[in-house]
């Protein structure tokens, strides 16, 4: 796979992690004061590409002084253990809920391949490696990273996983968040601006938790967010209405569907909305062509309001 790389300001590197597909998901790696850290790590197949920018930037790989994935879900995590490896000096740095299965994957490789299946999980995913945990640091909410000078605030941010936080970042303005402020496809884009997503995946989607975390990232005032699906969006303020809306009508979705054919009727659900909120977004893509970019994430979403709906009713 080709390295492809944006810098994006703030001495902030966007990395393409050929999750999938390109412009599916990227990682980021931010420098200060002669060190770095990568936020996010895409999957193990992504540390070679990882490696190969360090090298063009001439950033000694003892220069990494930190990884940081935002939550374990594979495509955030997944790279995590090969990139300790290949840095020496580096400490992963990760929500305290989400440490163990970092130092033991066998849990996280189990569940990603119940949803995907072996073949596909070999393919997108490739090796989790173990992470010794003399090189983990659990990072609770407030935990600050110093990257020569600057500093990265940990923020709990509950909503998408439990296991989930938010880098805040002083010097940008920005926040890296993950999946918790959605998805922005840059094919979506219109004149409109981005075309937000919210990530309903498996297994622990909590809408309640997840509009108070919007609501506690907005009272920093951020002038940008740093997405894992893709890249920076600005005036996160104007975009932060369409996850709002999206968390009740996902919500009034799942609710509303047959409980004996519940996940094919949210399927379906998802679907219409996204085909008829992207038309009002000013998109001229017909149905045919949203689904072909979407439908897997359809299912993913999908999947994630029906065992919320579970949990609601045991």
């Amino acid at each position: 796979m080709k390295l492809c790389a944006e810098e994006i300001g703030d001495g902030i590197t966007c990395i393409e992690t050929h999750y999938i597909r390109p412009g599916l998901a990227c990682c980021h790696l931010v420098e200060a004061g002669g060190v770095a850290a990568l936020v996010d790590t895409g999957t193990s197949h992504t540390t070679p590409m990882i490696l190969e920018l360090l090298a063009q930037k001439e950033i000694p790989r003892t220069s990494v002084k930190y990884v940081i994935p935002t939550h374990v879900h594979l495509d955030h995590a997944g790279g995590s253990g090969a990139l300790i490896q290949a840095l020496p000096e580096a400490k992963l740095v990760v929500h305290p809920q989400g440490a163990r299965h970092m130092i033991d994957p066998s849990k996280l490789k189990a569940g990603a391949t119940a949803v995907y299946g072996e073949a596909a999980f070999a393919q997108n995913f490739g090796e989790l490696t173990p992470v010794p945990e003399s090189r983990v640091l659990e990072a609770p909410d407030g935990f600050t990273v110093d990257l020569g000078g600057r500093s990265l605030v940990c923020v709990d941010t509950p909503g998408h996983a439990r296991h989930h936080f938010c880098l805040w970042d002083e010097r940008s303005r920005g926040f890296f968040s993950g999946d918790t402020f959605g998805m922005a496809y840059r094919e979506l884009t219109t004149e409109r601006g981005p075309f937000m997503m919210l990530p309903s995946t498996p297994v622990q989607f909590d809408p309640e938790s997840w509009r108070q975390t919007l609501d506690l990232l907005m009272s920093y005032r951020p002038a940008r967010m740093y997405l894992t699906h893709y890249c920076a969006v600005e005036n996160p303020e104007a975009l932060v209405d369409a996850l709002r809306d999206q968390l009740d009508a996902f919500c009034n979705i799942a609710r509303a569907a047959d409980p004996s054919n519940r996940f094919e009727e949210i399927s379906k659900g998802l679907r219409d909305l996204f085909v008829e909120r992207l038309h009002e977004h000013g998109s001229s893509w017909s149905e045919e062509r949203i689904d072909d970019l979407l439908a897997g994430d359809v299912d993913l979403f999908a999947q994630g309001l029906d065992v919320w709906m579970q949990r609601q009713e045991s």
